[in-house]
């Protein structure tokens, strides 16, 4: 069995910067929370993301018993976070994007009208071997998020025009983003998805049913709980399965927004990984968070507004 997840730690900086925790005691107590739910999943690879300062994670890392691998993108967006993967099994690192896929064009980014043809964050591609000649790809995302900033470091909007105009510019990025995913996918299925372990995972900043997670899936059809779940056609080679469907009702979200529910972490798999599914669920037992619009009103919390999303497999 292999557990694979994906694992929003909420901005994981060393103290005594402008974004991390502003002393060491509520470092540590974050720190010792983190790592007592990673102990808790017992994950073999799990994709991380908002992993501020990389010095950070290998604090995290030194608190988990056995040997573990990391690997991160070198690519972090203006604030320095970045996804990477915490694995007990080696890694090989296979890509790590930043430039919209081709011929995808820049995405206007603000009302200058200045544009952007690259990703917030870095998509980073890594192998594992769970077993000699088993390979399993895995990639990690952080996709644009929903929350809205504005010029001059606002989080509001001057007027209701203004929240319009960037919360398009937001949902440009993060279709562009979601199209990149879909094509380092595409790269590592190359139409023998029927073959290949091939696990997409990150935090999606929307829905399974949003137009941008849906990009991801590939060919249309056969999606979880529809009548071509388990008939094979000619799009198994390239198409990817959300798991979402299959983690228990009463746990499927992984953040809590103004009160609300929603599953925005997600994990996506090949057609050869999809009848090894022997679980997914969503780690919520602990309890969430309602969170805001403010990011650093967190700042000193003793953990992450989300939720771990695991998925155990059959390798």
């Amino acid at each position: 069995m292999v557990v694979v997840g994906t694992w929003n730690l909420e901005n994981l900086y060393r103290p005594g910067g402008e974004y991390g925790p502003r002393d060491m005691a509520a470092y540590e107590a974050k720190l010792k929370a983190l790592s007592g739910t990673i102990a808790q999943v017992g994950p073999d690879v799990l994709g991380v993301e908002e992993v501020g300062d990389p010095a950070a994670l290998d604090d995290l890392v030194a608190l988990l018993d056995g040997e573990w691998h990391v690997a991160l993108s070198g690519h972090p967006d203006a604030r320095g976070i970045r996804v990477g993967v915490v694995s007990r099994l080696p890694l090989t690192v296979l890509h790590d994007v930043s430039a919209f896929s081709p011929p995808l064009a820049a995405i206007q980014a603000d009302d200058t009208g200045a544009t952007s043809a690259q990703t917030s964050r870095g998509v980073l591609a890594v192998r594992a071997e769970p077993a000699p000649g088993a390979a399993l790809d895995v990639v990690v995302c952080h996709l644009k998020s929903k929350l809205l900033s504005f010029p001059g470091k606002r989080f509001q909007p001057r007027d209701e025009g203004e929240r319009a105009r960037f919360g398009a510019y937001a949902l440009y990025r993060r279709s562009a983003e979601a199209v990149t995913v879909r094509g380092l996918a595409d790269r590592l299925l190359d139409g023998h998805g029927r073959t290949r372990n091939v696990v997409v995972l990150g935090d999606l900043n929307d829905e399974p049913q949003a137009a941008t997670t849906q990009i991801l899936l590939g060919p249309p059809g056969s999606e979880i709980g529809t009548v071509g779940e388990r008939r094979p056609d000619s799009g198994d080679g390239s198409r990817l399965w959300n798991l979402a469907p299959l983690i228990p009702e009463a746990e499927r979200y992984s953040r809590v927004y103004h009160d609300r529910r929603e599953l925005i972490d997600h994990i996506l798999v090949s057609r050869a990984l999809l009848d090894r599914v022997e679980s997914v669920r969503s780690v919520v037992a602990h309890g969430l968070p309602s969170v805001g619009d403010q990011p650093t009103a967190r700042r000193d919390a003793a953990d992450s507004d989300h939720a771990p999303v695991v998925a155990t497999l059959s390798l």
